[in-house]
């Protein structure tokens, strides 16, 4: 049994192929005519903005260059994802937080550590004891020494 899908349905429905009796010899889908306009007048713009008068040769170049991003932005389009799906991934992907590669900062030294001599005492005891002593400081004892009270 073979199951025929529905894209060539979506193929022929997509397509203009011109007007009555007078038909383009490409065929083109409504969607590379929607996205094709407006990128033909953005490539003339940025032509003028860069100095080029407005002549055959140009305006040729134009839409020559039109063509291959219309090509480039509708292989990206379907019925299944269609220009509205496609332009908000490319925003969001220009609008997501990178990860940073370089680090900050510098060298890492410890010069700025203090060293006591004397562990630190916790913070409900400290009021009990004297500036400068602790009463459970004890000495340090050799390696392997037992004692006999637990510290």
């Amino acid at each position: 049994m073979r199951i025929r899908t529905d894209d060539e349905v979506y193929r022929v429905d997509a397509v203009w192929l011109g007007p009555p009796k007078a038909t383009f010899p490409w065929r083109a889908r409504y969607v590379a005519w929607g996205v094709g306009i407006p990128v033909f007048l953005v490539v003339l713009a940025v032509e003028r903005q860069l100095g080029f008068g407005f002549g055959f040769f140009s305006t040729a170049w134009a839409f020559v260059i039109t063509i291959l991003i219309t090509r480039m932005i509708t292989a990206k389009i379907s019925h299944e994802r269609p220009l509205g799906a496609v332009m908000t991934m490319w925003l969001r992907e220009l609008q997501t937080p990178r990860e940073k590669t370089s680090g900050e900062g510098g060298a890492v030294t410890a010069t700025k550590i203090r060293v006591r001599n004397q562990r630190p005492l916790p913070k409900h005891k400290r009021h009990l004891a004297p500036a400068g002593s602790h009463p459970h400081h004890q000495p340090a004892r050799p390696r392997g020494a037992r004692t006999s009270a637990p510290r």
